[in-house]
């Protein structure tokens, strides 16, 4: 440990310059994705504002369950597909997956497609039920 220290006192700007470049990529990661919602503020969105939930899962997944009222747009169509949300421009658009990974792909697609109100869950469909939140099953 006290090596530790003798580097950074040693190397300041060397360290300086890779605490500035870590923060940076931290700052432009959480960007990219655009906005995150937690579950309690996409059930609000959803009965406030009449929020459309798109869930990118595939369709076994979206079977064993899903929001009520989700359209089911697997994030390998989406591009095909996007024009079935066109009437939806207007409308907060949720974009669901299984654990929060794969929603910042195709948010950042939404968003260059003209949707300006797009954001996606906090944690996918498990943060979802983690809050106990209901899901139908179809």
């Amino acid at each position: 440990m006290d090596r530790l220290f003798e580097f950074v006192v040693n190397h300041y700007i060397l360290v300086s310059v890779f605490v500035a470049l870590l923060l940076a990529l931290l700052v432009l990661e959480s960007r990219r994705g655009g906005a995150k919602i937690s579950a309690q503020g996409a059930v609000s969105l959803i009965n406030k504002d009449e929020a459309v939930v798109v869930d990118i899962r595939d369709r076994k997944d979206f079977g064993e369950g899903r929001i009520t009222g989700s359209l089911n747009i697997p994030l390998s169509g989406i591009k095909g597909r996007a024009n079935e949300l066109s009437k939806h421009k207007d409308k907060q658009i949720i974009v669901v997956d299984k654990m929060g990974q794969h929603s910042a792909m195709a948010v950042k697609y939404l968003k260059e497609e003209g949707f300006t109100n797009v954001v996606r869950l906090n944690g996918g469909i498990a943060d979802w039920k983690a809050s106990n939140l209901p899901l139908v099953k179809k």
